[in-house]
């Protein structure tokens, strides 16, 4: 028994969980290729001009796990993790999307989790997610449950200890729980406000952590802070959650906006992303309140790796001439690598 997962949006947050999970109940994981190019152009492809980068590399990759030989394949439509606090329409209609763009044979899983109905709930996706595989028996998805559990608890620990996403992931799917400290001293703080699958595919990103640190900046995101934080943080702005995601934007903005230890923000968001556009307007608006610089970055499609290199130096030069003029740090520092370091 296989099941193929597609390495794109949702993908981010819950695998650790699902990975527990099937493996327990035993069903094979199944992960696509990471996003390379041929995966956005394919996804691209198949839909329109208007629909945002993540879904488009999310087709990509469903297209990627066919081509495999994956038969059942995991699309699943997640509503709302909170009663009443919905994902965004793309998101909730994702199975719909990929039954009438991608027309190769295969088997669409497609449970459904939402809170805000009755009998929608998590025993209930998961029972979805495995009676394709003849599996009924609830006391044995619950069982399994606590397996997925375990890991996406102990991935979650590691993660906000500061270790980084792909070492909390391997080592979470090891049964192993560690903390790793990063002893490196950053003479600059930033916090990257955004979505895991904006942050974490490194395709969609261009490894935008790794070429921070190579600058000297230590970069923090809404993935090191609990949910009371993050509430705290959504709070702190004056506003209220209206989307199932608005904690890793807004509550992440509302959080490192009030610390004193962060320098300025950098934003990621997706050209075409009509609850994103709402959240970063606000943020905006905010963070010239609390006198913090804010650099908003927009991806798409045709994104270049060395005009969002360059919009990433300047912003991290001019945080460096801040501080030394402040004498925070040494007049003499500056940060040694350049575009050309990272072509």
């Amino acid at each position: 028994m296989k099941i193929g997962i597609p390495r794109g949006l949702s993908y981010y947050n819950i695998y650790p969980f699902l990975y527990g999970f099937f493996s327990a109940i035993g069903i094979e994981v199944i992960l696509s290729d990471k996003t390379t190019k041929k995966t956005l152009t394919s996804g691209s492809a198949l839909v329109v001009t208007e629909t945002c980068l993540p879904v488009k590399i999310f087709v990509g990759h469903v297209l990627n796990l066919i081509e495999k030989g994956v038969e059942k394949i995991l699309v699943p439509s997640l509503q709302s993790f909170i009663p009443k606090i919905y994902n965004c329409s793309k998101i909730r209609g994702l199975p719909d999307l990929i039954r009438n763009v991608v027309k190769q044979d295969f088997q669409m899983i497609e449970p459904t989790l939402d809170k805000s109905e009755n009998g929608k709930g998590l025993y209930s996706f998961l029972q979805e997610c495995v009676s394709p595989f003849g599996i009924f028996d609830m006391e044995r998805i619950k069982n399994a449950s606590k397996a997925g559990w375990k890991v996406y608890n102990n991935f979650q620990v590691m993660l906000k200890s500061g270790m980084s996403y792909d070492n909390a992931l391997k080592n979470a799917i090891k049964g192993k729980l560690t903390i790793e400290k990063d002893e490196t001293e950053y003479p600059i703080s930033v916090a990257l406000v955004s979505h895991g699958y904006n942050i974490y595919d490194e395709r969609a990103s261009m490894k935008v952590i790794d070429k921070l640190n190579k600058m000297g900046v230590k970069v923090y995101t809404a993935y090191q802070l609990t949910d009371e934080q993050l509430e705290e943080g959504v709070s702190s702005l004056g506003q209220q959650i209206y989307w199932a995601n608005e904690t890793e934007m807004t509550g992440c903005a509302g959080h490192y906006l009030r610390d004193n230890k962060i320098d300025g923000l950098i934003t990621i968001t997706a050209f075409g992303c009509g609850p994103d556009s709402l959240m970063i307007e606000r943020i905006t608006r905010r963070s010239k309140q609390f006198k913090k610089p804010l650099l908003n970055l927009t991806i798409d499609e045709h994104t270049g790796e060395a005009g969002f290199i360059t919009r990433l130096e300047a912003f991290v030069d001019m945080l460096y001439r801040k501080k030394r003029k402040q004498g925070i740090i040494d007049k003499g520092y500056a940060p040694t690598s350049n575009v050309m370091d990272f072509i």
